[in-house]
């Protein structure tokens, strides 16, 4: 008897099981900036429990999941398990989001690429990002074209790549 495939969210638990075997983890945070109030709220649970057990998160400092991922670490109280890279400087972010950041203690802005389209600039964010991880958590829509490229980009880099699909 063939035993048929498991759902795909017992794949995306038993990733995030596995993720915990090995002790704590740098973890990079990715995701949309459209999505509904229940998504984040999940986001910001899954964020607070990773700081939780000991991971640090990297994340940009966008609205939606960045937002989601910043408000769910800062809720664990261990700030220094917390990094914000900004794809420009604190200065171009929106001004929820600089509210959000003064909470953040690790903040890492790019002037530098002020002149850059934010598409631009967040595409050397996330490279930054994944440089700095041993995982990538990404929340998108299949037509996220940035964050798919970014996924791709760890995996080729021989990141651990959890992509949950938001559509």
């Amino acid at each position: 008897m063939e035993r048929s495939k498991p759902p795909a969210d017992i794949d995306y638990l038993a990733e995030l099981i596995a993720m915990q075997q090995n002790g704590p983890k740098q973890l990079g945070f990715f995701g949309t900036r459209n999505m509904g109030f229940l998504h984040q709220n999940l986001i910001e649970v899954l964020s607070y429990a990773m700081v939780l057990t000991d991971n640090h998160i990297y994340t940009s400092g966008a609205t939606g999941t960045n937002a989601a991922v910043i408000r769910g670490a800062l809720r664990a109280e261990k700030p220094h398990l917390l990094t914000v890279v900004l794809p420009q400087s604190r200065s171009k972010q929106p001004p929820e989001s600089q509210e959000l950041l003064e909470q953040v203690q690790n903040v890492i802005d790019m002037p530098a690429n002020d002149k850059l389209s934010l598409l631009e600039a967040s595409r050397l964010c996330n490279q930054d990002i994944v440089g700095r991880v041993q995982q990538v958590i990404c929340f998108a829509f299949h037509d996220s074209r940035l964050l798919l490229e970014t996924c791709s980009e760890a995996k080729e880099q021989r990141k651990i790549v959890t992509l949950f699909y938001l559509d």
